[in-house]
């Protein structure tokens, strides 16, 4: 009976895990409420709250006495990591919110796919604290397969795009370096800051082969760069 019974809340929690990855349900924003959940999964409240508290166990949600059920990560390798993200932690001093500026396919020359002769999935994002921005992301995928429309992947995270088409990242290497902002990241920005934090983030899968190559400049005069590490 137990076995039944966990094996039951594991594959509500992953269901649920399945729709933050997805971006049904956003960093920053509530899951639906234990009663809703029940019905939806026609589940008892028991495997709910077993099933949330797998969720909050591994990152991805935080209760809310009073309010709810928030997902603060939509980060493939919560699990894997000792170490409490950047973006964890900055979501935990305000509302942390993402913007896509740019998505498209571009020409693979220029970029660190030019061997492989097919488009690279380009994606720039803005982050903002309490609506301020202080990061700017761009992303290169190479050919990712995809199946649907640019605009279907505007919610997904990274991770879900990659593993959606069979890519997992095994490892990654950062680089940081401090850089002189350019007008346009000033502007981006909205700061007259003229230095900022370089991020180049290059992420290998188990053969060692890049599959993500990403760019970020950090106003860390709004907020600085710090990662939490367990002991």
């Amino acid at each position: 009976m137990t076995m039944i019974s966990g094996t039951l809340y594991q594959k509500t929690a992953a269901d649920i895990k399945k729709n933050i990855l997805a971006g049904k349900y956003e960093v920053g924003t509530l899951i639906p409420t234990e009663n809703e959940l029940e019905t939806m999964y026609g589940v008892s409240k028991i495997t709910i709250r077993k099933a949330v508290e797998l969720l909050v166990a591994e990152g991805y949600l935080e209760k809310k006495s009073g309010i709810g059920t928030k997902v603060i990560s939509n980060n493939l390798f919560n699990k894997l990591s000792k170490a409490k993200s950047y973006s964890s932690i900055v979501n935990e001093y305000g509302d942390l919110s993402k913007t896509i500026l740019k998505i498209k396919l571009v020409d693979p020359q220029g970029t660190p796919f030019a061997a492989s002769g097919q488009p690279v999935l380009y994606i720039k994002r803005l982050y903002a604290l309490n609506q301020t921005p202080f990061i700017i992301f761009e992303h290169y995928l190479p050919n990712v397969g995809i199946q649907s429309g640019l605009k279907d992947l505007r919610h997904q995270s990274l991770y879900k795009i990659l593993k959606d088409s069979g890519q997992d990242v095994h490892n990654f290497n950062d680089q940081f370096r401090a850089v002189k902002l350019s007008a346009a990241d000033q502007k981006t920005l909205a700061t007259t800051e003229e230095i900022g934090l370089k991020r180049i983030r290059q992420g290998y899968d188990r053969l060692g082969n890049l599959i993500e190559y990403s760019l970020a400049i950090y106003d860390t005069n709004k907020f600085p760069y710090e990662i939490e590490y367990e002991i």
